[in-house]
C-alpha cells in the first residue's frame, strides 16, 4: 500500500450565483479520500469593492466515474444551500445580486433580520465612512435603479454627524433596500455609531433594522458608560407572521452592566411574548428575570416566569408557570428557594390542583455573580466607536453641559445604581 499522501490537488472551481465553491481532496491512503470544501460568498464592503467572506466545511465523498458524489456533513442551517425555496440566494438577492462589474451602484447586502440575534458587534456591520460628500445614482443593466450620499452635519456645542444613505429598487418597483450609516460626537466626549436597514421584496415581505453603539461620560459618577441597543421587525407579505425585537445593553467601567430584550411574534392563529434582563453592580450583587407568555385566538393563554436575586452566595428564586382556558378556567404552578449560605437552601410550592411541598434540603448554591460579556469585552469590540474623531475645539471654549433635564428629585439616588 502506498504511503499516505496528504498533499493538496488541484482543486475543482465553479460558482452559484452568489456563492463561490472550491473543492479540494486530500489523499488518505490508497482508496480514500477526504474532501473539503471552501465556500465564499461575496459582497461589498461599503466602498464599492467586491470581497469574499470564506468558511470551510468537510465532507465524505467516493470517486464514481470521473466525478463525486457529496455527502453533506455539516448541519444544513449553515449551507447556503439549504433552503430549497431560497434555492442559493434570498428572495432579496434575486434582485440585487451581491456582485456587478466594478464601479456600478451600491448593492443590497442585507436581508431581512434574523429573530433571535441580538446585538451585533460593529465588526459585523461593516460600517465605511466616506470621507467625501456623495450624491450618485443611476440604473443597472437589469433596470433596477441605485442611489448613494453620503455629507455631514454640524450643530453647537462641537455636534457632528457623517452619514452615509444608500438604496435602489427593482425595475417595476417591487422590492426595495435602504441603509443607511451614520457617526455623531461633540466636545462632552459623546459618541455614537448607528445603521438602520430597511427593504420589501416582491412577495410583499417587508422588514426594519437598527442599531447604534454609543460612548459617553455618565453625569453622576463621571464613569465613561458604553450603551448598545438594536430593534428589529419584519411581516410577511403572503400570511398573518412577523415579529419585533428590541434589546439594551449598558455598561460601565467599574463593572455595573444591564442587559434586556423584549420580543413579540405572530404566526397564524398564534401570538407569543417574552421579556427578560439582568442586571450586575459590579460587587457581586445580581438580579435576574424572565416572562415569557403566549395566546392563541381560540384564547387558550400560557406562560412562564421566574426571578432570582443573589449576593454573596445568599439570595432567592421564584417563578410560576400558567395556563388558562378559553373559558376563563386558570391553572397556575408557584415555587421558590431561599438560599441562606450556608450549604442549606429552603424549597416551597403549591399549585391549583393540590400539591404542595415546603422542605430544606441541603444543596449548593451556583449563580453568576459577573456577566459573562462585560466592560473589557464591550471594549475590546468597539474599536471602531473609540476612534470617532470629534472637532476641533477652538481654544477658550469648554463644552456645554445640560444637567437640568436629567437632574434627579433630591429625595432619590442617582438612577441605574
Amino acid at each position: 500500500m502506498a504511503a499516505p499522501s496528504h498533499g493538496l490537488t488541484a482543486p475543482l472551481s465553479g460558482k452559484l450565483k452568489n456563492v463561490n465553491f472550491r473543492i479540494g481532496f486530500v489523499e488518505l491512503g490508497k482508496k480514500k479520500k477526504r474532501v473539503f470544501v471552501k465556500c465564499c460568498s461575496s459582497g461589498f464592503n461599503g466602498s464599492g469593492i467586491c470581497i469574499e467572506k470564506c468558511e470551510n466545511w468537510k465532507f465524505d465523498s467516493r470517486k464514481i466515474n470521473h466525478s463525486y458524489r457529496v455527502k453533506v456533513q455539516a448541519s444544513s442551517s449553515t449551507m447556503p444551500f439549504a433552503s430549497p425555496k431560497s434555492r442559493f440566494v434570498s428572495k432579496q438577492e434575486q434582485f440585487f445580486p451581491r456582485c456587478t462589474p466594478r464601479n456600478s451602484g451600491p448593492q443590497s447586502h442585507d436581508a431581512p433580520p434574523k429573530r433571535d440575534t441580538g446585538i451585533a458587534n460593529e465588526k459585523e456591520w461593516g460600517i465605511d465612512m466616506s470621507n467625501e460628500n456623495i450624491n450618485e445614482s443611476g440604473t443597472n443593466e437589469d433596470g433596477s435603479t441605485w442611489y448613494r450620499k453620503s455629507g455631514e452635519d454640524i450643530g453647537e456645542n462641537g455636534y457632528r454627524c457623517r452619514w452615509t444613505k444608500m438604496g435602489g429598487q427593482s425595475h417595476d418597483g417591487a422590492s426595495e433596500w435602504k441603509e443607511m450609516w451614520w457617526e455623531k460626537s461633540d466636545w462632552t466626549g459623546y459618541k455614537e455609531l448607528g445603521v438602520e436597514k430597511s427593504g420589501r421584496n416582491a412577495e410583499g415581505d417587508s422588514w426594519l433594522e437598527t442599531w447604534q453603539e454609543v460612548i459617553h461620560q455618565d453625569e453622576w459618577s463621571n464613569l465613561a458608560r458604553i450603551e448598545r441597543s438594536a430593534q428589529k421587525q419584519a411581516k410577511s407579505g403572503t400570511e398573518n407572521a412577523g415579529w419585533y425585537e428590541n434589546w439594551s445593553e449598558k455598561y460601565d467601567a467599574k463593572g455595573w452592566t444591564e442587559k434586556g430584550a423584549h420580543k413579540y411574534g405572530r404566526l397564524n392563529e398564534q401570538s407569543w411574548w417574552e421579556k427578560w434582563g439582568e442586571q450586575y453592580d459590579g460587587r457581586g450583587s445580581v438580579l435576574k428575570w424572565t416572562d415569557k407568555w403566549a395566546e392563541s385566538e381560540l384564547g387558550t393563554k400560557w406562560g412562564d416566569k421566574w426571578e432570582e436575586r443573589f449576593f454573596g452566595g445568599i439570595g432567592s428564586r421564584q417563578g410560576e408557570t400558567w395556563h388558562a382556558s378559553p373559558s376563563s378556567e386558570r391553572w397556575s404552578r408557584t415555587w421558590g428557594e431561599e438560599h441562606f449560605g450556608n450549604g442549606k437552601v429552603h424549597k416551597y410550592g403549591k399549585s391549583t390542583t393540590g400539591e404542595s411541598w415546603d422542605m430544606v434540603v441541603d444543596e449548593k448554591t451556583y449563580y453568576e455573580a459577573e456577566p459573562h460579556y462585560g466592560w473589557a469585552d464591550v471594549v475590546g469590540d468597539s474599536s471602531q466607536l473609540f476612534s470617532i474623531q470629534p472637532r476641533e475645539l477652538p481654544p477658550g471654549v469648554y463644552p456645554n453641559i445640560d444637567f437640568g433635564s436629567s437632574m434627579p428629585p433630591d429625595d432619590e439616588p442617582p438612577p441605574n445604581r
